[in-house]
């Protein structure tokens, strides 16, 4: 696999290593995600729509759960186009966004808010990351949205950039950069949080960050381990019951996420498995710090 390879709309290898060693499940696409992206919606068949051989009922976008059987990822068959991303994450969380969404996931509005703030668990990012990436330093928060959960942010003596495809305008003295600019500029921290699972190509991106990276450079990842792993550890049941996707498209493991390091040619030097709470409810995020393998 390479940055430069035409790939399919809908995926026949692993994303993540490029096995084609794959089982599948059936799914849905959830009407929120169809409906932003291709203008799709439920449909009731009933008996005025006269189909013989298609059973009455609500019809939604049908896809496939696939998983690899050599790295372990858990993921959507689809792989979403540039624009097809673009249509789906403009405005991330902004008005149009939230009003389609509470639409079909009714109370979204109101849990919306409260993605608006800061993670509950910073304090955490940034002790993990203190003695890899000490002030002063340069961070590149790629995919970091407003910045708001940026580690470091908060500390004058350091320079913060936001690499960011939604067109959300940066809090407070954080910069907004594009893709030439991050390149222009060294960077001791490149933060990537939280992006991974969206992505329809997660080698070629950590392919592309490296371009912003030196030898000296860090590379904190943050990425969830789903709820839906941690419950179904049997490969079976981890499968079968995946049987809707969201806006999280890929499912990773520890070893896919090793995988996906090894194809970048990126080094693990510090690895955790952190346990939140959000809104009462635990949660696990892998996090991950690299860097580049040596010439």
């Amino acid at each position: 696999m390479n940055a430069q390879k035409e790939y399919s709309h809908i995926t026949h290898e692993c994303v993540c290593c490029g096995s084609e060693k794959l089982a599948r499940s059936p799914a849905i696409l959830m009407p929120f995600v169809a409906n932003r992206i291709y203008q799709w919606e439920p449909v009731l068949i009933d008996d005025s729509w006269g189909l013989k051989t298609i059973q009455n009922g609500y019809a939604y976008p049908l896809c496939n759960s696939l998983l690899c059987k050599n790295c372990d990822l858990l993921f959507l068959d689809i792989r979403f186009s540039n624009d097809e991303m673009a249509r789906l994450y403009d405005d991330y969380r902004g008005a149009a966004y939230t009003l389609l969404r509470d639409k079909f996931e009714p109370g979204y509005a109101e849990r919306n808010e409260k993605f608006l703030t800061s993670i509950n668990y910073l304090s955490e990012v940034e002790a993990f990351l203190k003695t890899h990436a000490p002030s002063p330093i340069t961070i590149l928060d790629w995919g970091g949205d407003t910045g708001v959960n940026t580690p470091f942010r908060m500390d004058p003596q350091n320079t913060v950039h936001v690499y960011d495809i939604s067109g959300i305008d940066t809090m407070g003295e954080i910069k907004k950069v594009s893709l030439r600019t991050a390149r222009l500029n060294t960077y001791k921290l490149v933060v990537c949080s939280n992006v991974l699972e969206h992505v329809p190509r997660p080698l070629d991106l950590l392919l592309e960050i490296r371009s912003v990276m030196t030898s000296d450079s860090i590379l904190y990842l943050e990425i969830p381990l789903e709820n839906h792993r941690t419950e179904y550890e049997n490969t079976d049941e981890l499968l079968n019951k995946k049987r809707h996707w969201h806006e999280h498209i890929n499912f990773f493991s520890a070893s896919s996420i090793q995988h996906l390091l090894k194809c970048a040619n990126l080094i693990e030097i510090d690895f955790k498995v952190l346990v939140i709470y959000s809104e009462g409810v635990r949660h696990h995020q892998f996090m991950v710090a690299c860097k580049l393998s040596p010439p």
